[in-house]
C-alpha cells in the first residue's frame, strides 16, 4: 500500500483537545495531534477547531511528505525517551 497523502489523512490520529486563552485573556480552543508534535490548530469554538484542523492537517502532512520527514502513525513508538522515567 501506498503511504501517501490520502493514506495518512484518513488514519485514526490520537486528538488532544482543549482550552486556553489567548494574550489578551480571551478563550481558545485548540486540537493537537499526539503522533505529530509540531501540529496544533487553533479556533474560537471546539466545534470550529474540529470542523477545520483537517486541512492543517493536510498542510502539514503534505510539507512532511515533500521534505522527506518521517511521519509516526497511530500507535507506533515514539523515538523520543520517556522524560518521566528519566528523571527523578
Amino acid at each position: 500500500m501506498a503511504k501517501d497523502l490520502d493514506y495518512y489523512l484518513n488514519l485514526n490520529w490520537t486528538l488532544i483537545e482543549g482550552e486556553d486563552l489567548d494574550f489578551e485573556g480571551k478563550p481558545y480552543h485548540y486540537i493537537m495531534i499526539e503522533e505529530i508534535p509540531s501540529f496544533c490548530f487553533c479556533a474560537k469554538t471546539i466545534e470550529k477547531a474540529r470542523e477545520n484542523y483537517k486541512t492543517q492537517l493536510k498542510l502539514s502532512l503534505t510539507v512532511m511528505l515533500e521534505s522527506g520527514e518521517q511521519i509516526r502513525e497511530p500507535g507506533e513508538d515514539s523515538n523520543e525517551p520517556d522524560w518521566e522515567s528519566l528523571c527523578p
